[in-house]
């Protein structure tokens, strides 16, 4: 009987203690499990971060790209520059990812020095937050200063407030700035064109009355002469100013006809020479001075130019009829020369007056401009040359010194 009873008992004890290891066991399970799913939702977690910025980084990196900027940093304390990334324009930028601020400011042009070196002092003590400064520049991969725009500001101070880094990006803006100097040449021009303009009108209005007037007050005078003597003078000086007007008028006419190429080129071979000849004498007719001569200087007989002979023939006789009216001694001589290395011809006409000064010879073929307002014309005659030329694609010029004499010259295609 007590043997029995001893059985039972260690029956039982001995299912609780399985008992007890059963739950022991699927506890400490369920708590490695919970564990384990807790770590592996903070390693999710943190591989999301990763990506996350990864991606940002990548994001980022593009727009600088795009932009063409670089980043950097200064430490305030060690005068250090890092940059961060440089996406601009020119290879070797930099030679290197750090350089001292001295070594920086070595790069930028000595006009501009002193200014970007007194505006990062004044971030360094704190006296502005932020700056932003076009200057010159001369990269490592270039022996010429080009123009970059940078912006900065403070990101990092001490316990004090006192800066301790400076960040920034930096752009080159050397395209931009070449737009900028066009735009306001531009400008200036069409200023200075206005004022031409302007003055222009004003003097074609006086130039106009002058023969205008003779021509009406001696028209009126002439019915009351009886001597035929004077009758002849004043019918001479009707002609005289007649012609005058009419010049005029047809050079108006041609400059408006040529702006708007309403009046295309005629194409054709046509004797050189035998135009110069034509020129010659009908230009000492018109224009000459008994004590000015007219010269010839033909290299040869005969030449066979292929071009618009009338055209040729109007920019000749404007230069015969400048180069007389503006010489009171000496000759006028009208040639050509072969330019045989760029398959051209220049024809020109030479003369022994006042001269062209240096400064002036570039704007004589401008529109609307008057060198000496005392000499009566339109300023109209050598733009129209220009025109002329192009239309049959060539080019025009002077060779001046002032109080020697002038060559003005046309070169056309052979």
């Amino acid at each position: 009987m007590l043997l029995s009873s001893i059985i039972t008992l260690m029956v039982l004890n001995s299912d609780v203690l399985t008992w007890g290891i059963g739950i022991f066991v699927i506890a400490s399970a369920t708590l490695v499990l919970w564990y384990q799913r807790r770590q592996y939702k903070q390693l999710q977690r943190e591989l999301n971060a990763l990506d996350v910025m990864g991606k940002r980084n990548i994001k980022y990196d593009m727009v600088l790209k795009t932009m063409k900027l670089a980043t950097w940093k200064i430490n305030v304390a060690s005068q250090e520059v890092t940059f961060d990334s440089d996406y601009r324009e020119f290879p070797d930028y930099i030679n290197s990812k750090e350089m001292s601020t001295q070594d920086f400011y070595k790069r930028i042009a000595p006009e501009d020095r002193d200014r970007i070196h007194q505006s990062m002092v004044d971030l360094y003590e704190g006296r502005r937050d932020e700056y932003s400064a076009r200057y010159r520049i001369c990269p490592f991969g270039l022996d010429h200063y080009i123009w970059e725009e940078s912006f900065c500001m403070v990101s990092e101070r001490n316990e004090l407030g006192d800066p301790t880094t400076i960040v920034g990006t930096s752009m080159c803006i050397e395209k931009q700035k070449k737009i900028e100097e066009e735009l306001i040449s531009a400008r200036n021009k069409a200023e200075e064109s206005e004022r031409l303009k302007s003055a222009f009108l004003a003097n074609i209005s006086h130039e106009i009355r002058t023969p205008l007037n003779a021509i009406v007050g001696f028209s009126d005078i002439l019915p009351m002469v009886n001597e035929q003597e004077e009758r002849e003078q004043l019918i001479s000086l009707i002609q005289e100013n007649n012609h005058k007007l009419l010049h005029m008028i047809d050079d108006l006419v041609n400059f408006s006809k040529m702006e708007a190429g309403v009046k295309p080129a005629v194409i054709e071979d046509f004797n050189l020479n035998i135009l110069l000849k034509e020129i010659a004498e009908s230009s000492q007719q018109q224009y000459g001075k008994p004590h000015i001569e007219v010269k010839l200087a033909l290299s040869n007989d005969t030449f066979m130019l292929h071009s618009d002979r009338k055209r040729v023939g109007k920019i000749l006789d404007q230069y015969m009829q400048n180069a007389l009216k503006f010489t009171d001694k000496g000759s006028v001589t009208i040639g050509y020369d072969l330019l045989s290395k760029e398959n051209e011809i220049q024809i020109w006409v030479q003369d022994t007056g006042k001269g062209i000064p240096a400064d002036k010879c570039s704007q004589i073929f401008e529109q609307f401009v008057k060198l000496d307002d005392f000499i009566p014309g339109t300023g109209l005659g050598l733009p129209i040359c220009r025109l002329m030329a192009r239309s049959i694609n060539g080019s025009v010029g002077v060779d001046s010194q002032d109080g020697v004499g002038s060559k003005f010259w046309v070169k056309l295609p052979l």
